[in-house]
């Protein structure tokens, strides 16, 4: 079985480490230091801790090649929602404590133990996979026992607190029922030849007669998920260009034109999109059957329990922040 990768994103999701920058002399007797950027109660999140939870999201930003203010203007905006996100995990730890929640070291071994299988990582896989992201096991560990905390604590206040009766699921699928019409759904596949924003007229005629040299190939008989698999400049080029099923709502309004005049086996005229140049290919055209109430029951539960933990948490976590001292030091 092929081994999958865990992100970055995956990793600082749960790792958001205590580290603090140790004096470095610069020029003369000057050091760097670290210092304060927020305070909550009776504790503090340093400029070091904000900038490790950062970094990882703002290299993307910065190899995305966007012009340069869009790149400061989402850092800046990046920057305010990764503080903000620490603020609230100092917040619900600080909860987990008052209210005395604990996690045993069986439950954070079986946590991991089901990440690897997910993952299909060995015990050393894994530990080069955190090496590589610059963490250790054992700060893992401390990181997914917080998060254990965090699940544990949103369980006692918000989740337990939910019902959703048979009214509501009643009510909800009245008010829905287009959503549980029998609806076709369009099975797509693409290949994207990229030209970044800073691109030259010559980089973009470069790039159009590549994505046009493709065409040409499949119109020859060439496989077009061979073709993705070979050209495809995006993240679906290793499943042969395959970006799964749709209604047409849920495309672009670009796309639903398109995609609206096609045949199942046919291939888009090439279309220039913010990514580049971009084709289409309608691999199939699939009917979903409608569902009655009862067939949709399970699933509208799901759904309406989803939105209300949600929108409870976000009440329950408004609520601890506006009982409890948040300062932002700029």
């Amino acid at each position: 079985m092929k081994r999958k990768s865990i992100s970055t994103g995956f990793f600082i999701a749960v790792l958001s480490l205590w580290s603090l920058f140790s004096g470095t002399t610069v020029a003369g007797d000057t050091k760097l230091v670290d210092r304060i950027v927020a305070i909550v109660n009776d504790d503090v999140i340093t400029l070091s801790e904000l900038n490790k939870a950062l970094e990882p999201y703002a290299k993307q930003i910065r190899s995305a090649d966007y012009p340069p203010e869009k790149a400061r203007g989402m850092l800046f905006k990046l920057r305010q929602d990764i503080l903000n996100r620490l603020v609230d995990q100092k917040l619900t730890d600080q909860e987990t404590e008052r209210l005395h929640v604990s996690v045993d070291d069986k439950e954070v071994d079986q946590y991991i133990e089901r990440i690897k299988s997910e993952h299909f990582l060995t015990e050393e896989d894994l530990r080069k996979s955190l090496a590589a992201e610059g963490y250790t096991l054992e700060e893992y560990r401390k990181r997914i026992k917080e998060q254990i905390l965090r699940i544990k604590l949103v369980n006692i206040e918000v989740k337990s607190k939910i019902a959703i009766t048979e009214k509501d699921i009643r009510d909800y699928y009245e008010a829905h029922k287009e959503d549980y019409q029998g609806v076709q759904k369009y099975h797509l596949r693409t290949i994207l030849i990229r030209v970044p924003p800073s691109a030259s007229a010559d980089q973009r005629q470069t790039a159009r007669e590549k994505i046009e040299t493709i065409v040409k190939e499949w119109k020859s008989g060439a496989a077009f998920d061979e073709l993705a698999q070979r050209y495809s400049q995006d993240i679906t080029a290793a499943s042969g260009g395959d970006l799964g099923l749709f209604t047409l709502d849920e495309l672009s309004a670009e796309f639903q034109e398109t995609v609206r005049r096609m045949d199942e086996g046919q291939v888009s005229p090439v279309l220039q999109t913010p990514k580049g140049y971009q084709i289409l290919m309608l691999e199939e055209i699939k009917k979903i059957p409608g569902k009655t109430l009862k067939e949709a029951r399970i699933e509208i539960h799901e759904r309406l329990y989803r939105e209300l933990v949600e929108e409870k948490y976000k009440a329950w976590l408004n609520a601890l922040r506006d009982r409890s001292y948040v300062k932002i030091i700029q």
